[in-house]
């Protein structure tokens, strides 16, 4: 699994309980990525860590339309198998 280094005075100036912190930037790490078409809607789900209602919902509360092209249909197909 690859780690992503956080100053700690950004991580501490977080505006966060502890342990909602990770999940919050894991969040909005794929939601950024996902928006900016780097993420297909899988790989930016699973990074998220939520379920494909909760990041469809996250998707949807922020404005961010669903792309769906070859990639993704490729990675529904596989998951479909």
């Amino acid at each position: 699994m690859a780690t992503i280094e956080i100053d700690d005075d950004v991580y501490e100036a977080l505006q966060l309980p502890e342990k909602e912190r990770s999940p919050a930037l894991k969040r909005e790490l794929a939601v950024s990525l996902y928006a900016r078409d780097v993420l297909s809607f899988g790989k930016a789900r699973a990074l998220a860590e939520l379920s494909k209602r909760e990041f469809q919902a996250l998707l949807g509360n922020r404005e961010i339309p669903r792309h769906y092209g070859e990639r993704e249909l490729e990675e529904d197909l596989k998951y479909a198998e």
